[in-house]
């Protein structure tokens, strides 16, 4: 009897065993960029030579999961054509994502490690993929997700220290003490409104070394998208976020908005209209306290301008009318024409708050199942208030074009 009973368990551990299904899949990602940049970043000025260069990222990723379990790790090298020796041995290649995610029952969640945090549009918190060396943080991430309800909640705690030592002082590498932060989200591809809700608490360690102090600031905001039409050809997206507490020796008050509304032609869904503005608020002299919005750490090079001028804090502040066109011109071949009219939000001294106009376009073609070949051209027509922001001299041509190949094949194994 024993035996038949010791027989049935093992038999049964051996069919949980099999049960459970593991599966493995390897990620391999070649990105190279050449750019031409005559004025991207940071105007040039008369006389000033261009940069000619080309980037490029290497990463390697491994992704196992099974039914309660995943991990992830990629490692990858970074850098331009020609930075290292020809004999480098110094390697400068780095962790770019090692994180394990446990779930419990249906619904719950933990996530451990280096990750990306990627949420709504990505303009608080993003990946910032434009950037070869992308955003990533060390942080636990603790999650209830209800797919058939359409709730999402996730929890996030990170905390930063730079050396084993007594105490708790840091201005390290990266770019905050501690960061809390509190993601609600309602909504899934299948309904028309989706809401988001944020709440951060960031923490920047301030003075000497080992007598500093933390001060602390918080973002809350909300991220509302609602489509209507048939088939859900328009989409109106809105997002609004204050900021208060103290950064430094300065009171923060300050808040950021963004309205767009776009047009999606059908049936063949293949040229879409879009117009929005977004607004962040800037310092003004008279006021003692800090004014200026920081976008923390968003996906800035999607929203202001591909040539990036304007980064996740600018002292005036910021206001962008923009518009554009995204045409998919046949099933493999992308077009899109963005436009932005530039302001600040407040008046600096005696200049205009106009800062130009910015036009920008991007080609991308698929040239096979795993290789992308995009191209780009940007321009933009500053005035003196540019000048006074981004250096250099507006009524030199400024310009920036670049061309990238991305080769990103994986490869997917199963077991039972």
């Amino acid at each position: 009897m024993k035996r038949h009973l010791l027989t049935t368990v093992i038999a049964l551990m051996a069919l949980t065993a099999n049960a459970q299904s593991n599966n493995l899949n390897i990620e391999a990602q070649l990105r190279t960029r050449g750019e031409h940049n005559n004025g991207a970043l940071k105007q040039r000025y008369e006389g000033q030579q261009s940069a000619n260069y080309i980037s490029e990222r290497a990463r390697l990723s491994f992704d196992f999961k099974r039914s309660d379990l995943e991990l992830k790790a990629s490692v990858q090298h970074t850098g331009l054509w020609g930075q290292d020796d020809i004999r480098q041995t110094d390697g400068k290649a780095t962790i770019s994502e090692a994180w394990a995610k446990m779930t419990f029952g249906r619904h719950f969640f933990a996530q451990i490690g280096r990750q990306q945090l990627s949420y709504d549009d990505e303009r608080i918190l993003g990946t910032q993929d434009w950037d070869m060396e992308n955003f990533r943080h060390d942080a636990l991430k603790l999650g209830y997700e209800s797919w058939d309800l359409h709730h999402r909640v996730h929890l996030i705690l990170a905390m930063n220290q730079e050396k084993a030592n007594r105490g708790d002082y840091y201005e390290g590498p990266m770019p905050y003490k501690n960061m809390e932060g509190l993601w609600y989200h309602y909504g899934s591809p299948m309904t028309p409104l989706d809401v988001s809700l944020l709440a951060l608490n960031v923490g920047y360690e301030r003075g000497d070394e080992g007598h500093g102090r933390t001060n602390y600031m918080q973002t809350f905001g909300t991220d509302i998208s609602y489509s209507f039409g048939r088939p859900l050809s328009w989409n109106i997206r809105g997002s609004f976020y204050y900021q208060m507490g103290k950064t430094s020796l300065r009171q923060v008050e300050a808040f950021m908005a963004s309205g767009n509304i776009s047009y999606t032609f059908t049936p063949q869904r293949r040229f879409k209209l879009s117009a929005g503005y977004d607004y962040m608020s800037g310092n003004n002299y008279d006021n003692p306290k800090w004014n200026a919005f920081n976008a923390l750490y968003g996906s800035y090079h999607r929203f202001f301008g591909s040539m990036d001028f304007f980064g996740n804090t600018l002292t005036w502040g910021l206001q962008d009318i923009k518009g554009s066109i995204s045409s998919q011109i046949c099933k493999k071949v992308r077009l899109d024409l963005n436009y932005h009219y530039l302001m600040t939000a407040t008046q600096i001294t005696d200049l205009k708050k106009e800062l130009g106009h910015e036009f920008d376009v991007e080609l991308t073609a698929k040239l096979k199942k795993d290789v992308t070949l995009s191209a780009g051209y940007s321009t933009i027509l500053g005035t003196e208030t540019l000048d006074r922001i981004a250096s250099g001299n507006h009524e030199v041509w400024q310009d920036w074009a670049w061309l990238q190949l991305n080769i990103c094949p994986s490869a997917f194994f199963s077991s039972k």
